[in-house]
């Protein structure tokens, strides 16, 4: 399954640069992500938690940045397998920062799989999780960088 979209947040493509690089940070604005712990400056280490259609499912996850190339580019892999069913979550994580009318533009792509119970679901239910996800990323990050303009 792959989910691609924009975030367009008022900050320096630096400062978002910085901020996304910042694990706990990032994890602050996706929704279900608990106990993360860093292994080294590159891995990581979280709890993922989420309900989709009427299943609640937690994932113990391992994250990987396998790219950095500031203040361009993010490259990430995820790799988790949820708790008390069987399957695996594996998933890559692309993102393209660019400037755009003063703004911080975050283009993404995610390449997701997902097998046993959960990847029964089907795609379009486990598409519109993404989108609700994706629309509390982005109000998070976009609230986020707000504060940080209001407390300036």
């Amino acid at each position: 399954m792959k989910v691609e979209g924009e975030i367009s947040v008022d900050a320096p493509r630096a400062s978002v640069f910085e901020r996304l690089r910042d694990a706990p940070f990032f994890a602050s604005c996706v929704d279900g992500v608990s106990d993360l712990t860093a292994i080294d400056e590159t891995h990581y280490n979280a709890s993922f938690a989420t309900k989709v259609a009427f299943m609640s499912f937690k994932f113990k996850v391992s994250v990987e940045m396998t790219r950095i190339v500031p203040p361009d580019e993010i490259e990430a892999k995820v790799e988790g397998t949820p708790v008390g069913i069987v399957g695996r979550l594996t998933a890559t994580a692309s993102t393209k920062l660019t400037e755009r009318d003063g703004k911080t533009v975050i283009a993404y792509v995610i390449d997701a799989n997902l097998t046993g119970k959960l990847g029964s679901i089907g795609q379009p239910v486990l598409k519109s999780k993404a989108k609700e996800m994706e629309k509390q990323f982005a109000t998070r990050m976009a609230a986020a960088f707000a504060n940080a303009g209001a407390a300036s």
